[in-house]
């Protein structure tokens, strides 16, 4: 009994987890498909792939925070005397990058855990710096087909080059990327921050060693069996090794998060099918440039990619010559509401236990996140006035 009100509080201090096992019900009974259809529709609305995808990276995130190798990279920038403000940019450019290269997801793993040693070291505000790499994840990942699940699957149906796409998309990522990075400027000040304590040598014994190692090596195995279909081999492959001698680590990740993004690909998709949906598209398309603003609109209700999921079958396939507006609109998405990407509640999600429990995570995240995506809404409607 104790267990179960332990677990029961949990759940309940989890608002968006709260939030979407008090709508499912609702979107059940909205929903136009017959009951008969309704378990065969919401089994092929959970994303499997991408849930085995989170599990796996964040097994090997957990690994390379546990095995301390990130203290080494923390007491570096101490030695760097950075100010405030050009610590969080070089922060922002990096994650940024590294989003192009391997999808928002995956470098909010990486570089999360990096700016919570820092935050903690440098007595910066945790919570800002990691609102502002979930900003910068989605800026990249825009400038590349490969940077985020949206722009991978107009890629792959659009017919065109990975450079031809590049080129199409690579400007959007860098007016991100500089928007982002002018809120940096107002959001931190140019102060050296002062170190919570003395740097120390980190001693990293040849367990930790290993697992670090061993961590970092299972990144480009683990996104090889994502891009060959073998992700839950993958996963059990992950779970095997860390069950031998670091067991800790698989209890040490958040499970809860997994549900939270299966209640959301099934709300999200129950959302998209019903017909107010599709009667706001109608109204975005009727204006001009309204598959661009429809686009990005759809995305902030029911997250980028679900919206470029519902846009492509509803939109594309008749007009496939809108595919760059959708684009742009897509990606714009993914700034101002929280649902607007995944990788806005994985930053929150990965740092939650690092924040004090009364601090308001989604007010200082829409705080920052929405006058990035108004800005960015209309630099990208000029940039892709321009293009076109």
């Amino acid at each position: 009994m104790r267990q179960l009100r332990r677990t029961f509080a949990k759940v309940s201090e989890d608002r968006l987890l709260v939030f979407l096992l008090l709508t499912f019900p609702l979107l059940l009974v909205l929903s136009p498909l017959s009951s008969a259809k309704l378990p065969a529709h919401i089994l092929a609305l959970v994303h499997i792939d991408t849930l085995l995808a989170l599990t796996g990276l964040m097994l090997l995130s957990r690994g390379i925070e546990d095995s301390g190798y990130f203290q080494r990279l923390n007491d570096w920038f101490l030695a760097r005397r950075y100010s405030e403000r050009r610590l969080v940019a070089w922060l922002v450019v990096y994650s940024a990058g590294l989003a192009a290269i391997i999808t928002n997801d995956v470098a909010l793993f990486i570089v999360v855990p990096i700016a919570v040693l820092l935050c903690r070291s440098l007595q910066l505000p945790l919570l800002r710096v990691v609102i502002f790499l979930a900003l910068a994840v989605n800026a990249g990942s825009a400038a590349s087909p490969i940077g985020n699940p949206q722009n991978l699957l107009l890629w792959q149906s659009g017919g065109l080059s990975f450079i031809e796409f590049t080129a199409y998309l690579l400007p959007l990522g860098l007016l991100f990327l500089g928007t982002v990075l002018v809120f940096v400027y107002f959001a931190f000040g140019s102060q050296l921050p002062a170190p919570a304590k003395a740097a120390q040598d980190t001693v990293v014994g040849v367990q930790r060693r290993r697992l670090f190692w061993g961590s970092l090596l299972g990144y480009p195995i683990f996104i090889a069996a994502l891009e060959l279909n073998v992700a839950l081999l993958g996963v059990i492959a992950i779970i095997a090794a860390y069950g031998v001698r670091n067991r800790p680590i698989l209890l040490g990740i958040d499970w809860q998060l997994l549900l939270v993004f299966t209640l959301m690909f099934i709300n999200l998709g129950l959302f998209a099918q019903l017909p107010l949906t599709h009667a706001v598209l109608q109204v975005f398309q009727a204006l001009p440039e309204g598959s661009y603003v429809g686009s990005a609109l759809l995305s902030q209700f029911i997250s980028n990619v679900p919206a470029t999921i519902y846009l492509q079958s509803a939109l594309l396939q008749d007009s496939p010559q809108l595919w760059l507006a959708v684009a742009y609109g897509v990606n714009v998405g993914g700034f101002g509401f929280i649902l607007g990407s995944m990788a806005n509640l994985i930053a929150l999600r990965l740092v939650r236990k690092s924040l004090a429990p009364q601090q308001s995570t989604w007010g200082e995240f829409h705080r920052w996140s929405v006058p990035v995506f108004i800005i960015s809404l209309v630099g990208s409607y000029l940039l892709l006035t321009f293009i076109r």
